[in-house]
């Protein structure tokens, strides 16, 4: 079993929690992070950082510091990427370069230097849309919501024939549709990892990430995690942005739940050569989590903004089918959403965010963005 470690982005918030989950077994881990502003303001080693991992600062597009980060490594954990769907489609080349040139610049060193296993992070925003079912039950294709339709304030998902569809469990099986700049750099890089694993005989597993919530995102972010969104504007006493309606469906999955995920990926002898989605396998409304992540907050009284408008690379539901995971890597979700937001409004109430939605959101709009 590989027991020395390399996490690229492991100073970030899930390489962190995966850091942790793998040095309480017995593992050793290395970093490597090249602490970008717009995750790690102070741009120094984090304090939550475990002092028993090894942080080489470096990026990962530079193949020295790659070269580096992989002496006597057994096995490489891939999260070192830009996260963010309105901005990526603004800053494509960042984007593009980070998030593909980065994964390519990795894969090249691992042909030369191969590890036991690669356990690359993908993403649930490669689905598009999640699956629908029609009136009589079956699976269905929905047709892709119209900028006519949007600025109508007419959010429902239809069919060819202008039927409502419902949404369901979303499986790994269904066809990927590429909403953002975002979503198709995770989509590279997921395929690009399995493609150089398959050929070059590296067993490599790509875990696709719902909405990840937890301790340590960076809340003065405003590309990040929706739930460090709203902390960041709950905490400077201004109420959450919502666009469209609220109602849009999502599944959040505790960042314990995503490392125990991580680990057993790396263990399995059953996730060789797969995409598994990780999420909660349960689904709430946007607005839902806001109100829930408020009362856990202690601010009620701050209600979300509804802007009745639509972000350009944004869909209406996507939950997590969490089958596949469950039975060939045993994963089981363990951490409630209740649970999981008393934990981060303990952890949010002693930090300090700057509240930059705002600006995100002019940014967006000047670009014509939103409609």
């Amino acid at each position: 079993m590989p027991r020395h470690i390399l996490i690229t982005g492991g100073a970030g918030f899930i390489g962190s929690h995966v850091a942790d989950e793998l040095l309480a077994r017995g593992y050793r881990v290395r970093a490597l992070d090249n602490l970008s502003p717009q995750v790690h303001a102070e741009r120094s080693r984090p304090s939550y950082l475990s002092p028993e991992v090894e942080l080489q600062i470096g990026d990962v597009r530079d193949p020295e510091a790659v070269r580096r980060a992989l002496a006597g490594i057994d096995a490489v954990y891939h999260f070192a990427a830009m996260v963010g769907v309105g901005q990526s489609m603004y800053q494509v080349a960042d984007y593009t370069g980070v998030n593909g040139g980065g994964t390519a610049t990795l894969l090249e060193c691992l042909i030369e230097r191969p590890v036991e296993r690669l356990v690359v992070a993908s993403s649930m925003s490669i689905y598009g849309e999640g699956l629908y079912r029609g009136p009589d039950g079956e699976p269905a294709v929905p047709v892709e919501r119209r900028l006519e339709q949007l600025r109508r304030g007419d959010w429902t998902v239809r069919d060819g024939q202008g039927r409502p569809l419902t949404p369901a469990p979303t499986p790994e099986t269904k066809t990927p549709s590429l909403r953002s700049i975002y979503a198709l750099s995770k989509f590279d890089q997921e395929r690009m990892c399995l493609m150089i694993g398959e050929a070059y005989n590296i067993p490599t597993v790509a875990l696709r990430f719902f909405n990840v919530f937890g301790t340590r995102q960076a809340l003065s972010n405003p590309y990040t995690g929706v739930l460090a969104i709203f902390a960041a504007r709950y905490l400077n006493g201004r109420a959450p942005v919502i666009f469209e309606d609220g109602r849009q469906r999502r599944d959040f999955v505790s960042v314990y739940d995503v490392a125990q995920a991580c680990r057993l990926a790396l263990e399995s002898e059953a996730a060789v050569s797969g995409a598994f989605n990780i999420g909660s396998g349960e689904h709430l409304t946007v607005l839902d989590v806001a109100e829930r992540m408020a009362g856990a907050l202690g601010v009620p009284h701050l209600e979300p903004e509804i802007t009745s408008q639509y972000r350009v690379g944004d869909i209406r539901h996507c939950f997590a089918d969490i089958g596949m995971a469950r039975d060939r890597l045993g994963f089981q979700p363990r951490v409630t959403l209740g649970d999981g937001l008393v934990e981060l409004a303990e952890w949010v109430s002693g930090q300090q965010a700057d509240d930059r939605v705002g600006q995100a959101r002019e940014e967006l709009a000047a670009r014509g963005l939103t409609v």
